[in-house]
């Protein structure tokens, strides 16, 4: 039987991540929408391991392997939360309100002809396939990323 080699392994799941990623910033910019909160912090461990898989290649040691994969476990936790807050399951945090002005500036806050957008709320899917919400399916494939990741580390 054919098995990928563990620089394979590593390469497919940081890989995955920039799809991922790659993905997140096109429905941002051109599916034409705004990430809320917990959609930013879901994409800060993708990029991570993005970065984990450049060192993993060029060092290949298990612990970087095993760090990915953390990095992965990290954005599918906060991907299973969010998804959570858009189910209704159990409450948001406070920045998930819509409600941040953060990144607008005070001119454009006080001029009414300003036009800073609405803000994104965690609590509401902007967008699902077969009922599964961009936060559920950041939890999927970053499972499987994170097992990728695992799979790699137990090869030499």
């Amino acid at each position: 039987m054919f098995a990928l080699s563990s620089r394979i392994l590593v390469a497919i799941a940081g890989l995955g991540s920039a799809a991922v990623l790659a993905g997140a910033f096109a429905f941002q910019h051109i599916g034409g929408l705004a990430p809320c909160a917990l959609c930013l912090w879901q994409r800060w461990p993708h990029a991570a391991a993005v970065v984990i898989m450049a060192l993993a290649l060029l060092v290949p040691h298990r612990g970087l392997r095993v760090l990915g994969a953390l990095a992965a476990l990290t954005t599918a936790g906060i991907g299973g939360f969010h998804m959570g807050v858009e189910y209704g399951w159990w409450e948001g945090l406070a920045t998930c309100g819509g409600s941040a002005i953060t990144g607008i500036s005070v001119d454009d806050l006080l001029n009414p002809a300003a036009n800073v957008g609405t803000p994104a709320r965690c609590d509401q899917v902007a967008w699902s396939l077969a009922g599964i919400s961009m936060a559920g399916w950041n939890m999927i494939l970053s499972l499987g990323l994170a097992g990728i990741w695992l799979l790699s580390a137990r090869r030499t």
